[in-house]
């Protein structure tokens, strides 16, 4: 359907007709999920506009206009950006205009107060890759405080994350991505949401708990248990682009350039199929 879209086949530029092909694909398939789902539907914002604040609004109001010509209302809808902080300034901005955005590719506390300061309305943690990172690298300050406290260091940022959104009265919703096993999920209980394979899903079906065991369904995290988590001074500054490159280690520069990169190549890769079969029979 988006190949034979009448908007983008005249287009005489072809990185500009196969960018209008890419934005109506995301938005058919947009648009049928929106149809099979309640609640909102998560549309990606392409990751080589990740430094780029005004090239991201752009692209998400292209993207809203082609929803509202298959009738998708914007309540419907988040887009999904990087958290550079460009991303992060393009939320505040599209968030000021009643547009919803989900921050993702958040590996550090900084990013996450920032995205919440902002106005995010969904803030996206990955934590195995978190975890992965400590487990093979060394000489990230944050990182290395969780585990001096004997805490997974994945888990123990959604906690945080968590905690200052709440106490603080974030609108911010927060998402856990990347959980491994249903230890995290145990673990993480009352975070707002939560991304799970399939296997670990099975896993909790099969799980028989007791409420006085480690991991069982008891809840977490909560807004009163956050009320009562303390912040530094530090950690409670109003964030800005300077503050946060200052706070970025070595965890969050090396999992966000491996993230972006494997969404720019995701999206290369999908280029590539549109632009072999063009042009389609009786276009």
């Amino acid at each position: 359907m988006a190949m034979a879209d009448s908007t983008c086949s005249p287009l005489d530029n072809p990185e500009l007709r196969l960018s209008c092909f890419v934005n109506k694909a995301l938005v058919n398939v947009g648009g049928d999920l929106a149809k099979l789902v309640p609640g909102r539907v998560s549309t990606e914002v392409d990751a080589r506009l990740a430094y780029d604040t005004h090239g991201i609004i752009r692209r998400v109001h292209d993207l809203l206009r082609l929803y509202d010509e298959i009738a998708v209302p914007p309540e419907r809808l988040l887009f999904k950006i990087p958290s550079t902080w460009q991303g992060i300034e393009a939320s505040r901005l599209l968030e000021s205009e009643g547009i919803q955005t989900h921050l993702t590719f958040v590996y550090s506390f900084a990013q996450a107060a920032a995205a919440a300061q902002a106005g995010a309305s969904v803030i996206q943690i990955f934590v195995g890759h978190v975890r992965d990172w400590a487990r093979n690298h060394s000489g990230d300050p944050e990182i290395e405080a969780a585990i001096q406290r004997g805490e997974d260091p994945g888990l123990a940022l959604v906690t945080k994350a968590y905690n200052y959104i709440h106490k603080y009265g974030h609108k911010s919703k927060l998402m856990a991505a990347a959980v491994r096993n249903k230890q995290d999920i145990f673990s993480l209980l009352g975070v707002d949401y939560i991304i799970a394979p399939l296997k670990v899903l099975q896993s909790l079906k099969e799980s028989i708990t007791s409420p006085d065991e480690k991991y069982s369904y008891v809840r977490r995290l909560s807004p009163q248990s956050a009320a009562r988590y303390d912040f530094t001074a530090e950690e409670l500054t109003k964030w800005d682009q300077l503050s946060l490159a200052s706070a970025m280690g070595p965890a969050l520069v090396e999992l966000l350039a491996a993230g972006l990169d494997g969404y720019v190549n995701q999206a290369k890769r999908v280029e590539e199929l549109l632009d072999k079969i063009w042009p389609p029979p009786n276009v």
